[in-house]
């Protein structure tokens, strides 16, 4: 299969804004967002050079949805002109090969928070005391760690995470979260995700983490997210999952648990949220914890609502920029 690089270059206030657009007809809803990194001195971490313009990308399958998936963007792109400086869209074609390896280049060694450690595969790190270093490979999951929301479960679950906990990935895409949990103790975790190429990536990164005792990758969703089919409601990996599922003759499975986990994390869109409020309600023991991304501020008091509807109460709120990130708990214990 080859595939479309939609590519488009903004100033950092516009970084967000074209970054939803982009989202909204990328595969998987990935977005690669290339800032211009300054090395330190010090070592192998980076900092953002907020003067310089940012690369933002993503990627279309180049079939008979790609042609309506430019007219939106350039349409998107449009009228974001009118309020901001914005570059022209820059459109270049990819064999499936060439996409995987696309964005090697722009993804560096990168701080998240007080401990976590994201590190490339194909690059070395040498751990201080206290880091906990994620090695991923996401290939086709998008799962790169730099997107804000990604980062906000991160900070998230570092603060709550504990030893021991029977916890929840789901909408895994590379398995940072699942490895990460896995990292500070927790176990055993469940990731899932209805995307083939998440759960192949996810597999993939457990082992090269060597987290395969305390974390089981699975196909498929929670409750009635299995309804959803893809994430964003798509048929553009229809063929990809065909192919997938010769394989894993056992097909998607749709989870059912009963007050059975001690935490939940959930990266995914907010829409997705709100229709999975009850089923994450019920998974969660009295006293579970919920951490949930992938929500832009708009679409925050939807959410908020849904989970109070199911007796969630709020714990903590972070945000960045537009993203929000939120935790609930289980009443009880």
């Amino acid at each position: 299969m080859d595939w479309l690089e939609l590519s488009v270059e903004i100033d950092q206030e516009a970084v967000e804004s074209v970054s939803e657009l982009l989202a909204e007809v990328g595969y998987n809803s990935g977005v690669a967002i290339d800032q211009p990194f300054v090395g330190s001195p010090d070592g192998p971490e980076y900092s953002i050079d907020t003067s310089q313009k940012v690369s933002v990308r993503t990627y279309v399958p180049a079939d008979e949805h790609a042609e309506a998936a430019r007219l939106r963007v350039e349409q998107g792109l449009w009228a974001l002109g009118m309020m901001r400086p914005v570059g022209a869209l820059q459109i270049k074609q990819l064999a499936e090969e060439d996409w995987a390896n696309a964005w090697k280049v722009h993804y560096p060694i990168r701080r998240i928070g007080e401990h976590w450690m994201i590190v490339p595969s194909w690059l070395t790190y040498d751990p201080l005391p206290g880091d906990v270093v994620l090695q991923l490979d996401p290939g086709m999951a998008f799962g790169t760690g730099l997107h804000p929301t990604t980062q906000l479960c991160l900070v998230l679950l570092e603060r709550y995470v504990q030893a021991g906990q029977h916890a929840l990935d789901l909408g895994c895409g590379s398995g940072i979260l699942a490895i990460g949990l896995a990292k500070r103790g927790a176990g055993p975790v469940l990731a899932v995700d209805n995307d083939p190429i998440a759960v192949e990536a996810t597999a993939e990164n457990v082992t090269r983490n060597g987290v395969e005792g305390a974390v089981t990758v699975v196909e498929g969703s929670l409750g009635p997210g299995m309804s959803l089919g893809h994430w964003l409601g798509s048929d553009w990996g229809s063929a990809l999952r065909a192919r997938h599922a010769a394989t894993h003759p056992e097909g998607p499975v749709s989870l059912q648990p009963d007050h059975e986990l001690d935490l939940i994390a959930a990266n995914i869109l907010a829409n997705v949220h709100v229709l999975l409020a009850p089923s994450l309600a019920q998974a969660l023991k009295p006293g579970g914890l919920l951490v949930t991304s992938g929500i832009i501020a708009d679409r925050e008091a939807e959410v908020v609502a849904a989970f109070e509807s199911v007796g969630l109460q709020p714990v903590e709120r972070l945000q960045a920029g537009e993203w929000v990130a939120l935790v609930h708990r289980q009443p009880g214990v």
